[in-house]
């Protein structure tokens, strides 16, 4: 018994901008979060050489900034990870469902079901 039966007939679409996506996503998530850190690594050198309070206040506040601008950008490449593959899966090649009986294909609709918009009022 085969598992996945394929529509006979239908081929995969070619590969798009989701492949090229995928490949460069390593790269762009790794750049994208050393950038912050970067950043936040000249903000505690900058307030470890001011040596005092205000400094280290105004220090917290950018560290916690930054590390939810991380947090956000991690979040924004994973949906367009998700996106890719459901591109990739919606080009796959397409499956048909096991048939099975209807136990009403016999019996007709009501009338109010579905509304048919030709039918003039009751």
């Amino acid at each position: 018994m085969n598992l996945f039966n394929r529509l006979a007939g239908v081929e995969r679409a070619p590969a798009g901008l989701e492949w090229v996506l995928i490949r460069r996503l390593p790269l762009i998530a790794f750049a994208g979060t050393a950038a912050p850190m970067l950043c936040l690594l000249a903000v505690r050198l900058a307030a470890a050489w001011a040596n005092n309070d205000a400094a280290a206040k105004l220090a917290m506040t950018f560290e916690i900034a930054l590390a939810s601008l991380a947090v956000l950008y991690w979040t924004i490449v994973l949906t367009v990870v998700l996106g890719c593959l459901i591109v990739m899966i919606a080009k796959g090649p397409a499956y048909v469902a096991d048939a099975y009986p209807l136990p009403d294909a016999d019996a007709p609709l009501p009338d109010w079901f579905p509304p048919n918009p030709n039918k003039g009022p009751p």
